[in-house]
């Protein structure tokens, strides 16, 4: 585990969805760019192969069916700059919450803003290293914690700031999970590509306009140590998604917060992976495939 570099699930130009390991063009490690991708037969949490036959991407979908999809887990103030510029201390443990399976959604889904969302102010954007999980584990030392690992993508943990603080007494999934709001990918890459997740730059673009511009070397819990707290106890199954918390340059710290608006573009991106780009939708709306 596993045999792919860059894991994508797509609908290719015949009409049918696949797993395949994307083609990178020359120049680039955005998997978003990819045209082509060779088809994975198998299970890609279990034993499977690379084929040599080469199909064409006609869309991006989120890298793991729903069915694949396990727990959404969360990590909230996992930088320092981030915990800085809430006016939070930082935290002694990491702070957890969860979103459910129906907010995964793909890397150019657009993000649709329920009614409720809509209500006050504070809608906004955090840029995650994902890590999805390939092997079930418990009480895992750090020291072996990579090994249970699929692979890394980016993703976004959209948030509604008001519904997440002001409202119902700080219940932090309350506002942060709604349909759709965790868009991740563009695809899946392994360990073999990444041998280290802590030195990876990490960046939001909203309308082309940096936002946040970081590195997941600030974070308070690094990879290792986050799935090696998260699994005591508790285990961790394959398909399960941990974002892993966002870098300074959110909205709600901003001294005159920039909230997102219908028909913002929001692109998250993370170094050796690619980008997710988005469109705030505030007309209903459903994640494709």
């Amino acid at each position: 585990m596993p045999a792919f570099s860059r894991l994508v699930r797509f609908l290719a130009r015949d009409g049918r969805i696949y797993y395949g390991d994307a083609i990178l063009p020359g120049g680039t490690s955005d998997i978003a760019r990819s045209a082509r991708a060779r088809i994975i037969n198998g299970d890609v949490f279990g034993k499977h192969h690379v084929t040599d036959q080469v199909v064409d991407i006609r869309m991006l979908l989120s890298p793991l069916a729903p069915s694949h999809v396990g727990t959404v887990r969360c990590l909230g103030l996992n930088y320092a700059d981030h915990a800085k510029e809430t006016n939070m201390p930082e935290p002694k443990f990491p702070i957890l919450f969860y979103k459910p399976r129906t907010s995964v959604s793909g890397p150019t889904d657009s993000i649709p803003v329920h009614a409720m969302a809509q209500e006050g102010a504070g809608l906004d954007y955090e840029a995650e290293l994902v890590v999805v999980m390939g092997k079930r584990c418990t009480d895992v030392p750090e020291s072996e914690a990579l090994n249970y690992v699929l692979g890394y993508a980016v993703g976004n943990d959209v948030s509604h700031r008001d519904w997440q603080i002001k409202h119902g007494g700080s219940q932090w999934s309350l506002g942060k999970s709604f349909d759709g709001w965790a868009p991740f990918g563009p695809g899946i890459v392994s360990g073999e590509v990444i041998k280290d997740p802590q030195q990876l730059k990490i960046w939001t673009k909203v309308n082309g306009e940096t936002m946040q511009n970081g590195t997941t070397a600030d974070m308070i819990f690094g990879v290792k140590k986050t799935i090696s707290f998260l699994s005591r106890g508790v285990t961790l199954m394959p398909g399960d998604l941990i974002f892993t918390g966002t870098p300074a340059g959110v909205a709600l710290g901003r001294k005159q917060p920039i909230w997102l608006k219908d028909g913002d573009v929001v692109e998250v991106g993370l170094e050796q992976i690619g980008t997710c780009t988005n469109k705030i939708d505030f007309a209903p709306a459903k994640p494709r495939i």
